[in-house]
């Protein structure tokens, strides 16, 4: 496989993997290991596999760690959240969450593992943005591990990762590998019960982390008797009814974008734009979900056709939208607005009867 080289990952082979392992090792020279690791992921099955990677990995390398999911509502960069951290912390990870150029908490080595759009430029990052094929963020959690021993065994865990952000038809081996070793199906159907608790109302993906960080494969996600394990078969049955009755409603439609707007507390808004963009190739799709966290409204965009789209939410953002607006891949991105700052947006898409009254 020959890859596009990045700027992040500068490198004198074709091949990032002995450049991202490089990498990491000099960042963990940089922490202080007598003192616990936070590892922090998003709590989608890409996030949550890079997570279970990392926190394997440094676990059996002798590092104390601290996982921990970042889920609806959070940001590790904003200070509410990095103050409930452990305050004696040798360094954080922060994989699948964006990258930003600053450390958690000031003073505190920071490492950001990603494969999405860069906010800004990090001094310490590993980014599989610009690759070709694009790696996911748990593919490089697993080139990561590399740098501190043989961990073969997690490969399945990459593959969860490449399975979950639709990167499985880029032809990555260690997915081929992973699907030889534990079954395609069965890593499948593990991705999609591992996603489901995240899009669940109550947005609690601990019963997926921690099956991801004990189990040794994807069968006893699907198959197994624990309690984490019914937990996820509720949660996929939640979203689903959620996912039904949200299909029901129609897309408006002006100039050269279909706004879809309904209400649930179900993360259900990307599925949602996800389908209508096959139906409505030539519009950018907006799925508004204005139920998922009060005082909010949150959207997914998508697009039938090849295009920008982070560069065409930037070109309608609202004076006041933070960071949670406009990130993630071209093609797949989104956001969440306050209802102040949604009704302005709305307006500027020519959907002025979107507005919602706060």
């Amino acid at each position: 496989m020959t890859f596009h080289r990045p700027l992040a990952l500068p490198t004198s082979d074709a091949d990032p993997r002995g450049a991202v392992a490089d990498r990491f090792r000099a960042a963990l020279a940089g922490f202080d290991r007598t003192k616990p690791v936070a590892v922090l992921g998003h709590f989608d099955a890409d996030g949550l596999a890079a997570l279970a990677i990392l926190a394997r990995a440094l676990g059996r390398a002798g590092w104390t760690v601290r996982p921990r999911v970042v889920g609806k509502g959070e940001n590790p960069w904003d200070p509410e959240f990095a103050a409930t951290l452990d305050p004696e912390l040798g360094g954080a990870i922060v994989t699948d969450l964006g990258t930003r150029p600053e450390p958690l908490r000031p003073g505190l080595p920071t490492l950001v593992i990603d494969h999405h759009k860069p906010v800004a430029p990090a001094p310490h990052a590993i980014s599989g943005h610009g690759l070709e094929p694009e790696p996911t963020s748990a593919l490089l959690a697993w080139w990561c591990a590399e740098a501190l021993g043989d961990h073969r065994d997690l490969l399945w865990l990459a593959g969860l990762g490449l399975i979950g952000d639709m990167a499985d038809g880029a032809g990555f081996p260690e997915l081929a590998d992973a699907q030889a070793g534990w079954g395609k199906t069965a890593l499948k159907n593990a991705v999609s019960l591992v996603n489901a608790p995240r899009r669940t109302a109550a947005a609690d993906a601990t019963p997926a982390l921690a099956l991801l960080l004990t189990e040794d494969g994807p069968k006893p996600i699907v198959a197994g008797d624990r309690p984490e394990a019914a937990a996820l078969k509720a949660a996929k049955a939640e979203v689903a009814a959620a996912l039904d009755a949200a299909k029901r409603v129609g897309p408006r439609v002006v100039g050269e974008v279909a706004l879809i707007l309904f209400s649930s507390p179900c993360q259900i808004h990307p599925l949602i734009a996800q389908q209508w963009r096959g139906r409505l190739k030539d519009k950018v799709v907006i799925a508004a979900n204005r139920g998922y966290r009060p005082g909010w409204v949150h959207f997914a965009a998508r697009s039938g056709q090849p295009r920008d789209l982070i560069a065409f939410l930037a070109g309608h953002r609202p004076e006041g939208a933070d960071g949670h607006y406009g990130n993630g891949h071209l093609a797949a991105t989104g956001g969440a607005l306050r209802i102040p700052q949604w009704n302005v947006f709305v307006g500027s898409l020519r959907f002025p009867e979107a507005a919602l009254a706060e």
